[in-house]
C-alpha cells in the first residue's frame, strides 16, 4: 500500500458514489467501502503491520479518505431524501412529532400584568421610568425632608458621589415616575408606574434589598378622596374577590395628606385570624392619600387649581398572599419546581 493507490481508490469510489441511484444502492457502497470487510477498513487493518515512518503519511491519507466519505454519502443520503425519486424509507411520517418546550411568565410579571390591566380598563396610562434617580425625584420633590430616616445611606443605595453633581441613587419607590411625568405633562393625569425598587433592607422570608411596586396618580381640578376610595375598592374586589372586605386607616405619608393605610379582610384565615394575619383577619396591602399640595409645587402645579391622589403597593405581598408562597426569596432563585407551578 502507497500513497499512489490510495488516491486511486478514493477516484474509484468517487465515481461509483455518482452512479448511486438509490437508498439501497447507497448502502451497497457503504458496506463496499466502509463496512467491516470494506475495501477502507481492510487498509486501516493492514495499516497497522506497517513500520511508524510509512504508517505516519499513509495514515493521515487513509483518515481524509474516510472522511471524505463519509460526508459525500451524507450529502448523497439527503439529496436521495429530498428528490422526487425514491424515498427514505428510514423516515416514517406515521410517527408523532416533538412537542416544542415552551416557557412561562414569573409570577411576578403575571401579577404585575394582572393589575396593570385592572388600572387600564378604568382608564390609566401604564407608564415607566429610570431605576437610577436623583434626590430630587426620589425624595426633595415628594416633600421628603433632609432629616428623614430614608435618606440615610443605611436605608438607601447612593451611587459614588462626584463633585457638583446632585448624588444618584437606587430608587425606593416608583412614585419617581410620577413626578417626572406631572414635570413633563399638563393635567388631567391618570397613571400607574410598576417598576423593581431598591432598598438595603435585611434579607428573610418578608424581605429583600430588591422588589417590585406599582404607584399610581391621578390629578385633575376636582379629585376627591371618596374617588380614591371607590376606586381601590372597586381595584381590590376584582382582584381579590366579590366579597372582599376593605378598610382604611389614618396613616402618615409626607407626600399626601390625608392619608390611609388600606387593608382587606384575610381571606387565608376567612378574617377569622391566622398566623399570616398576626391573629387580627385584616391584611395590610397598600397606602393611599390627597397629594400633598407640596409635591404640587415642586412639579410647577398650581395646588389651588388641580386636586389629586396616589396610592402604591407592593407586588410580592399581593402574589404571596394569593399563591400562598411563604418565602420571598422564591421569586428569585430561578427554581424551576416552583416557577412551573404558575
Amino acid at each position: 500500500m502507497n500513497v499512489e493507490e490510495l488516491r486511486l481508490l478514493a477516484r474509484e469510489a468517487s465515481s461509483r458514489l455518482d452512479q448511486v441511484t438509490s437508498h439501497q444502492s447507497l448502502e451497497e457502497f457503504r458496506v463496499a467501502y466502509l463496512g467491516r470487510k470494506g475495501k477502507v477498513t481492510r487498509l486501516f487493518e493492514e495499516l497497522k503491520t506497517l513500520s511508524e515512518e510509512e504508517r505516519r503519511p499513509l495514515g493521515r491519507e487513509l483518515n481524509e479518505l474516510k472522511i471524505t466519505l463519509e460526508r459525500k454519502m451524507e450529502e448523497k443520503k439527503s439529496s436521495l431524501a429530498s428528490s422526487h425519486g425514491e424515498k427514505d424509507e428510514s423516515f416514517d411520517p406515521s410517527l408523532p412529532g416533538l412537542r416544542p418546550s415552551y416557557g412561562r411568565l414569573h409570577p411576578i410579571t403575571q401579577t404585575v400584568r394582572e393589575i396593570t390591566g385592572l388600572f387600564e380598563r378604568l382608564g390609566f396610562e401604564v407608564v415607566e421610568g429610570p431605576e437610577v434617580e436623583t434626590e430630587f425625584h426620589n425624595f426633595t420633590a415628594l416633600n421628603i425632608p433632609l432629616d428623614h430616616p430614608s435618606r440615610d445611606a443605611f436605608a438607601t443605595f447612593y451611587t459614588k458621589e462626584e463633585e457638583n453633581r446632585e448624588p444618584y441613587l437606587l430608587r425606593s419607590q416608583t412614585s419617581t415616575v410620577q413626578i417626572r411625568v406631572m414635570q413633563k405633562r399638563k393635567p388631567p393625569l391618570r397613571i400607574v408606574a410598576p417598576g423593581r425598587v431598591y432598598r438595603p433592607d435585611q434579607v428573610d422570608a418578608s424581605h429583600s434589598f430588591m422588589f417590585h411596586q406599582i404607584e399610581g396618580l391621578m390629578v385633575d381640578d376636582r379629585t376627591t378622596f371618596s374617588e380614591l376610595k371607590g376606586i381601590l375598592q372597586l381595584f381590590l374586589r376584582k382582584l381579590l374577590g366579590p366579597d372582599t372586605k376593605i378598610r382604611f386607616r389614618p396613616h402618615f405619608f409626607p407626600f399626601t395628606e390625608p392619608s390611609a393605610e388600606v387593608d382587606v379582610n384575610c381571606f387565608l384565615c376567612q378574617a377569622k385570624g391566622c398566623s399570616v394575619c398576626g391573629g387580627k383577619g385584616w391584611l395590610e396591602l397598600l397606602g393611599a392619600g390627597s397629594v400633598d399640595p407640596a409635591v404640587f409645587e415642586q412639579v410647577g402645579y398650581d395646588p389651588k387649581r388641580v386636586q389629586g391622589f396616589a396610592f402604591g403597593l407592593g407586588v410580592e405581598r399581593i402574589a404571596m398572599l394569593r399563591h400562598g408562597i411563604p418565602d420571598i426569596r422564591m421569586f428569585c432563585e430561578n427554581d424551576l419546581r416552583f416557577l412551573r407551578q404558575f
